[in-house]
């Protein structure tokens, strides 16, 4: 774990807020829960570290070690190989200005797949990769929700971009994201995108090799699919990045539980306005981001759910507006307004971990295997790995 940012800051109690918490025990226990699938269904699993974007984070996904993972930047892919990572699948479509950046790592003994969908990517990626006299592994993209980007697996120009790069010796496989499962209520809909996810690439994968194309990696995943599939015949291996943290939308969907949730943001209520029923907080949405996910769900949790300082939940209390640097605290469901006073520190769970923990340089780490203190202790700082 790195070093602690300030010696005086040894509680929750102590740094300037809001500031990020991650629980260190729950942080284990999601990741142990997650790989114990993967063994189960016979796949490698490849974290998608883009969630906590940190190192001390990603040492607990491979016992210490560097493993496999996905990245969204190349500065994550950077500062992963600079740690010493080398096996690493960059999952963004792949654009000509970023291909020096890729070769440059190449050359440094990382490999770094690249993702494209279109016989345009793949030209341009095959005359880099001639040109530079390096492997340049580049993964196909699948649709196989209308989440985002890629190919229908039966689309006419698959092989064709398949030719592309086995001829320049850049085919490394069939990547696709079941970015619809983050809508799926119930378990049953969710192991139905878990099927169709596999599917889509194992068909893909299954056309390429037809046409006499080498397809070693069949590469599926999203943090509701990965707790979800039940059967992965025909992957070589599932991806996952919520998970190691989860938060409100993953509870909501019912993939995980309240306490299940490792990343929270620390916040001081700073005024109260009785005449409407609010506690005004330090943290807005440049603490929390302007998230919304739950909205879409049967339950609304506002910009997140409150806790004390020990992670206690304040049952009836939510965060339920957000200016740049105020939250607004609410009581529903018939509850009464706690008496808050100024100077009190709450903790927010956020809707979307990846949104919240962007806004912060690091993370304040505590450990909720050594108890509920009014004070938890801060035994670590874990920074991030910021822009692109």
């Amino acid at each position: 774990m790195s070093t602690l940012p300030s010696p005086a800051a040894r509680t929750l109690a102590g740094p300037d807020t809001p500031f990020a918490v991650v629980d260190v025990d729950r942080t284990r226990r999601n990741i142990a829960r997650l790989r114990a699938r993967a063994d189960r269904l016979g796949v490698a699993l490849r974290p998608h570290v883009k969630t906590a974007k940190s190192l001390d984070a990603a040492a607990l996904l491979h016992d210490g070690a560097p493993g496999p993972v996905t990245v969204s930047t190349l500065a994550e892919a950077e500062a992963f190989a600079d740690a010493g990572y080398r096996d690493i699948t960059y999952a963004v479509g792949i654009e000509p200005r970023k291909l020096p950046r890729v070769i440059a790592l190449l050359r440094r003994g990382v490999t770094l797949r690249v993702l494209l969908d279109s016989t345009e990517q793949a030209t341009f990626v095959a005359a880099a990769a001639r040109e530079a006299g390096v492997a340049l592994p580049a993964q196909i993209e699948i649709d196989c929700d209308g989440h985002r980007g890629g190919l229908q697996p039966d689309a006419p120009g698959l092989i064709g971009i398949g030719r592309v790069l086995h001829d320049a010796g850049c085919l490394d496989g069939v990547l696709t994201h079941a970015g619809e499962s983050y809508f799926r209520l119930t378990a049953a809909e969710r192991r139905a995108a878990a099927r169709d996810e596999r599917d889509a690439a194992v068909a893909a994968a299954g056309r390429l090799r037809a046409a006499g194309l080498p397809v070693p990696v069949v590469s599926v995943g999203s943090t509701p699919t990965a707790h979800a599939a039940d059967d992965l015949t025909g992957v070589t291996e599932l991806r996952a990045g919520t998970y190691v943290f989860f938060d409100l939308v993953m509870a909501g969907l019912g993939v995980c539980g309240l306490a299940d949730l490792a990343l929270s943001v620390v916040v001081t209520v700073i005024g109260h306005r009785p005449e409407y029923g609010w506690i005004v907080t330090d943290g807005g949405w440049m603490a929390m981001s302007r998230d919304r996910g739950t909205a879409a769900q049967p339950r609304d949790q506002g910009y997140g759910l409150v806790t004390d300082l020990s992670g206690t939940l304040i049952p009836g209390l939510v965060m339920t507006a957000a200016s740049q640097e105020h939250g607004t605290l609410t009581a529903r469901d018939g509850a009464v307004l706690p008496e808050l006073p100024i100077g009190t520190r709450l903790r927010v769970l956020p809707n979307h971990a990846c949104a919240t923990a962007a806004q912060h340089h690091g993370y304040h780490v505590v450990d909720s295997a050594c108890g509920t203190a009014a004070e938890p202790v801060i035994e670590a700082y874990w920074p991030r790995v910021s822009g692109w």
